[in-house]
């Protein structure tokens, strides 16, 4: 059988299912999975993509045929199956996902004990080699497989995050675009005080109306429209496996990724004065200052999931975000989640008595960001060392692609991990110079 190693990716795997991924390497990641880890216990979710209970499956029999123990937490979001692992202490676990991408596609999340990813660099190379291979050691006895229900814990430990009754009755338009957010939301909501509008709840892995990715503008058009026509206080859209959500204001405007970090660094400094918050390289300068404003400590971190836990474990920090809409926390064991976030800008809006889009006019009046730009490049490598000859009066570093700094403005250009790409974010003290800035970089960049 050939085996297509570029399913194995930075961060997870992935592919097309069955061209790519199928039940034989489902097969055989379990038992590499094992081997790996050395484990002896682990656990197993997965979401509603037509065809993950049939991946779900092999990976099982591949753990149980290396001689591990393997629990099925059943069909849950990734967050859940983070938490799960970390609470009840299993060695390692993996939900069976493709996030947001399309339906055709499927993949797996894996981690080791208390949640911390595997990468690339930390476990995935490894584990594709061994699948390549296909030589493991015979283990003197099988596994045994068992099942456990987790929600009645997920939903308590979720709901510690808040004072449930600060939070006021509010209308919230929630987009789960078929996704696993559908069966997440009810029983963590119905415990407060809000309406909830639902668009496409129905857990269907065919995504029959848009794709469960709120981050590509035509996925959210209609829920921006909705919260207008329902007169909402806020709409809160999720990815297809609910590790990340992203807002509409009361306006029907998109709330950026790096003002949502802002707003949820100061609900937490607001509660926990003086902790440590981390923010990615691409950020707007708002979250550095929200951070500050609000007694904390921040710091800039590489983008990636992997190097933010890594990196939370470190410093202690009590919260950290990516504009990309994942947003992680110390008290969830330094994992992400899509339905914390929700929760913890409601309380805020409580307790400031403000709607979502006052909270944002400042913000917007003062940063003026680009969002993230991607241009097709054939040189990645080269166009970073042309634009550190042009811009070598600004301060240049290197934590991620490279960031360049004046005083009043800055951006960051980095390369895609899986195409040939370069990422372009900018920001500038005004709007006129954010444009002016923006072209002439990219200008550069598509030269």
């Amino acid at each position: 059988m050939e085996i297509k190693e570029s399913i194995f990716k930075a961060y997870d795997i992935r592919g097309v299912f069955p061209e790519e991924i199928n039940e034989d390497i489902a097969y055989r990641i379990g038992r590499s999975f094992v081997s790996f880890l050395k484990a002896k216990n682990i656990a197993v979710g997965r979401d509603m993509r037509v065809s993950s209970p049939a991946l779900a499956k092999s990976f099982i029999k591949g753990v149980v045929d290396q001689g591990c123990n393997v629990t099925d937490f059943g069909m849950v979001g990734t967050d859940m199956l983070y938490v799960g692992v970390a609470m009840y202490g299993y060695e390692g676990g993996v939900i069976i996902t493709a996030s947001h991408n399309p339906k055709e596609y499927n993949g797996m999340k894996l981690v080791r004990e208390r949640a911390i990813p595997l990468s690339g660099e930390t476990g995935i190379q490894d584990i594709k080699k061994m699948v390549v291979e296909n030589n493991f050691a015979e283990p003197e006895k099988k596994g045994n497989l068992y099942n456990r229900d987790i929600w009645a814990d997920y939903v308590k430990h979720t709901l510690g995050f808040v004072d449930s009754s600060k939070i006021k009755p509010f209308k919230i338009v929630m987009d789960a675009g078929n996704g696993m957010s559908g069966k997440m939301i009810p029983p963590v909501f119905e415990k407060l005080p809000v309406t909830i509008i639902p668009m496409y709840f129905d857990v269907d892995g065919t995504f029959p109306n848009h794709e469960a990715n709120p981050l590509i503008e035509e996925n959210r058009v209609e829920i921006m429209k909705r919260v207008v026509e329902e007169n909402a206080d806020l709409g809160i859209a999720f990815d297809g496996d609910v590790d990340r959500c992203f807002f509409i204001d009361d306006q029907g405007e998109f709330v950026s990724g790096d003002f949502v970090t802002a707003l949820l660094a100061e609900a937490i400094l607001r509660k926990h004065h003086g902790e440590s918050i981390l923010y990615d390289l691409r950020a707007s300068w708002a979250v550095r200052d929200k951070v500050l404003e609000n007694g904390g400590k921040p710091f800039m971190n590489r983008v990636g999931h992997a190097f933010f836990k890594e990196r939370m474990r470190k410093e202690k920090a009590i919260f950290g975000g990516e504009v990309t809409g994942h947003y992680y926390f110390r008290d969830n064991y330094n994992a992400d989640s899509g339905i914390i976030p929700a929760l913890l800008m409601l309380e805020l809006l409580s307790t400031k008595e403000a709607k979502l889009s006052q909270l944002i006019k400042p913000l917007k009046e003062k940063y003026f960001i680009s969002g993230e730009i991607n241009s097709k490049v054939r040189d990645t490598q080269g166009k970073i060392k042309e634009l550190a000859e042009r811009y070598n009066d600004a301060q240049i570093s290197y934590l991620d692609g490279i960031s360049v700094d004046y005083d009043d403005w800055h951006f960051n250009v980095r390369p895609s991990n899986t195409e040939p790409l370069l990422r372009l974010n900018l920001e500038a003290k005004t709007k006129e110079m954010m444009e002016q800035k923006k072209n002439e970089v990219l200008a550069i960049i598509k030269h």
